[in-house]
C-alpha cells in the first residue's frame, strides 16, 4: 500500500512576498509560530526561508533585519513534493536534498508543507499501518 503525503502534511502554511524583508519574516514566523515560510513571487513560490537562513545570513553576520530582502536569504529554487507522492519518496528527496522541509505543491498551487517533524510526529501510525498491511497479505496467501 502506497501512504500518500497528502495524508501525513501540514496545510497550515505561512507565506511571504519576494519583496519582503528578513524582519517581517521573522514577525510572520512569531505570529504563526512556525519555522518556516514559503516565499512568493506573483502568488507562486519562490523560495522557502527557515529559521536557520535567518540566523546564519542574517544574524550571524550582524545585518540589519529590516534592511534585508527575503530574496537575499531564501533557498531557491524551492524543492516540492506532489501531494499525491509517497512517503517513501519524499524521505528519499529530503535526505538527497539535506533539507527537512518539504513544500507540497501541485500546479503551482502550495497544498501544505511536510517536514521531518511531521514524519516522526506520524512514525508510529505509519509504522502500524505497515504493520497490518503485512498481515493482511499474509492472511490472504494461499498454503
Amino acid at each position: 500500500m502506497v501512504y500518500r503525503i497528502k495524508d501525513y502534511m501540514r496545510s497550515d502554511i505561512a507565506t511571504v512576498d519576494v519583496g519582503d524583508s528578513a524582519l517581517a519574516v521573522s514577525k510572520v514566523m512569531l505570529e504563526k509560530g512556525v519555522g518556516q515560510i514559503i516565499v512568493l513571487e506573483k502568488a507562486q513560490p519562490a523560495g522557502i526561508v527557515t529559521e536557520r537562513d535567518l540566523v546564519l545570513k542574517v544574524m550571524a553576520k550582524e545585518r540589519e533585519a529590516s534592511n534585508v530582502k527575503v530574496s537575499e536569504v531564501m533557498s531557491a529554487p524551492v524543492i516540492t513534493i506532489d501531494p499525491d507522492a509517497s512517503l517513501e519518496e519524499a524521505v528519499k528527496i529530503m535526505a538527497e536534498h539535506g533539507i527537512r522541509r518539504l513544500p507540497v505543491v501541485r500546479d503551482h498551487i502550495i497544498y501544505g508543507i511536510f517536514t521531518s517533524r511531521d514524519l516522526a510526529k506520524h512514525f508510529n501510525e505509519y509504522e502500524d499501518r505497515v504493520a497490518r498491511d503485512i498481515v493482511r497479505h499474509c492472511i490472504s496467501l494461499p498454503f
